[in-house]
């Protein structure tokens, strides 16, 4: 059903929306959260049902993780300059996270993802 070029495709668009949603669960095991860590499993596999509220969920959740690493990149810029400790290094590296998580977030308009969780039909 699938081509080879497809299936490549779709592994490479995966890629960041996995890895956003491990360093998510990452982030929040760090804080001891053990709800948002197994949330972040649990989302991780629900990539593999293959519906549109899937893909929208997904969305959300990956704005939210975005979001949720401004305010932490914000919260640690705050003290780290409060006690005199460099800050630039730490800012430059989570304001990437949350790019790459946004842009995670974005890769479910693509033509590929679109079609793989039947967006056209449902939007």
């Amino acid at each position: 059903m699938f081509t080879a070029s497809f299936r490549m495709k779709k592994v490479l668009l995966y890629i960041p929306v996995v890895l956003s949603l491990v360093v998510l669960g990452a982030h929040f095991m760090r804080y001891d959260n053990s709800i948002g860590v197994a949330g972040s499993a649990v989302l991780i596999a629900l990539l593999f049902v293959r519906q549109a509220w899937v893909a929208r969920l997904m969305q959300v959740i990956l704005i939210l993780g975005a979001l949720e690493w401004l305010r932490t990149l914000y919260e640690l810029a705050q003290v780290r300059v409060a006690l005199g400790q460099p800050y630039v290094r730490m800012i430059v590296i989570l304001g990437l996270v949350a790019a790459v998580t946004l842009c995670a977030a974005l890769l479910f308009q693509s033509p590929t993802l679109k079609k793989i969780y039947q967006l056209d039909r449902a939007d």
